[in-house]
């Protein structure tokens, strides 16, 4: 086979190859993870994982500054009847028309939560080849004689040429950008073509739009999508080209690997309550505290939703108390946190001395905005006021304790 360029035009090199179509709907896979990458936290996509075939492998210059991916389905076309010279209706001679809007897909995880993956078929190639030379077709001419317009590198409105195609005598290799909701691209013979022409398979690029990662759980999401192909179908290469298979399906499984880790600093589950300033304004001047108080320090490394609570060794309603043995006394005590910038509430909102309650309300849900790497946030425990009086009576030597287990729960429903 030999190569042809127009000036300037970069050739695509391809292969003519066979293909034999099995009487079965052609399916095709196409995997995307995603995991938190601590290099560069703002980047919260999946990958596509599937790897392209036929134009876009060939030519990724052409597609991945685009976004596209491109893949082969082995479904063949044949010519039903002779096409003819200068046909008045474009469905007669060579067109395809594709599903370009961009479409919604449900997937599902295992826990029932469900997300929107978008997709449209943005190219369509093709692998053509004719019934006898095109030498012999044109009486003498090439490719560019052939077609109204010249060869089909030379994309028809509304579709887009992308410069490269391969060529020899009888087979043609090209391929088309489809815009955002085109319609039919068609290209009119110049000269008579015989039975019969055939695609002997045909090539879809495709542009995909994948949920935030960092608003799902956890697992493998999976859903669907099917083609129909054919005549007046999804894929659409006229009337006079008859598909061997007119079911194409796309099967997604989008694969979310998350990071959840909190770290107390050494010494951090022990926290001792202290009024503001020390005990020596008490001691020295008489003075009672006011409040008893500490915050610890936490590092979060979080790139999914979780929720927080409490559990308590000593409970008071729906918090936690300090106990005192001696005097068989409790006190409430009241636990916060702060969360560092980039977590939020289920309403967008920033995480300050936000309660921390045994059943967990208000605390439902923090998420993301991006991953975050060893970010520091604080919890806040405090006595307040009216319990620091009844702490403090005097003549009596007491000391209040009490264990208390702060959750951060990514398992969010």
């Amino acid at each position: 086979m030999s190569f042809f360029s127009a000036p300037g035009i970069r050739p695509w090199i391809g292969l003519l190859t066979l293909f034999s179509v099995a009487a079965a709907a052609e399916v095709h896979n196409i995997d995307a993870t995603f995991e938190p990458d601590f290099a560069n936290p703002q980047k919260n996509q999946f990958k596509n994982q599937t790897q392209s075939e036929g134009f876009c492998r060939q030519a990724p210059w052409a597609c991945e500054p685009f976004g596209l991916f491109s893949l082969i389905a082995r479904i063949s076309f044949e010519a039903s009847a002779p096409i003819q010279a200068n046909h008045s209706d474009p469905r007669l001679g060579g067109m395809a028309k594709v599903p370009s809007n961009w479409q919604n897909i449900t997937v599902t995880h295992s826990s029932g939560d469900t997300q929107v993956v978008q997709l449209r078929i943005a190219g369509v190639g093709h692998e053509t080849q004719l019934p006898d030379r095109v030498a012999e077709l044109t009486g003498g001419g090439g490719w560019d004689d052939l077609w109204e317009g010249g060869g089909w590198m030379h994309a028809p409105a509304p579709c887009q040429g992308v410069g490269t195609f391969s060529a020899g005598e009888v087979g043609y290799n090209s391929f088309w950008k489809v815009p955002t909701g085109a319609g039919a691209c068609s290209k009119q013979a110049k000269f008579d073509i015989p039975l019969s022409m055939r695609y002997l398979y045909f090539v879809y690029a495709y542009e995909l739009r994948t949920p935030d990662p960092l608003k799902m759980d956890a697992g493998d999401y999976t859903g669907s999508i099917t083609y129909t192909v054919g005549p007046n179908m999804d894929f659409d290469m006229g009337d006079v080209m008859i598909p061997s298979d007119s079911i194409l399906t796309l099967n997604f499984n989008l694969k979310v690997t998350h990071t959840m880790k909190v770290d107390i600093p050494p010494g951090g589950n022990r926290v001792v309550l202290e009024p503001l300033g020390g005990w020596q304004s008490w001691l020295n001047q008489g003075r009672k505290p006011t409040r008893l108080m500490r915050d610890q320090t936490f590092n979060i490394s979080a790139s999914s939703r979780f929720r927080m609570n409490i559990e308590c060794e000593y409970v008071m309603g729906n918090n936690c108390a300090l106990w005192e043995s001696t005097a068989g006394h409790g006190v409430p005590l009241e636990v916060s946190v702060t969360l560092p910038n980039g977590l939020t509430d289920s309403a967008g909102q920033p995480v300050k001395r936000r309660r921390l309650w045994r059943d967990g309300s208000g605390t439902e849900l923090f998420q993301p905005g991006f991953y975050l790497d060893r970010k520091v946030g604080t919890l806040h425990f405090e006595v307040a006021r009216d319990a620091v009086d009844e702490m403090l009576k005097d003549g009596y030597a007491r000391s209040y304790s009490g264990n208390v287990t702060v959750i951060w729960d990514s398992e969010v429903s």
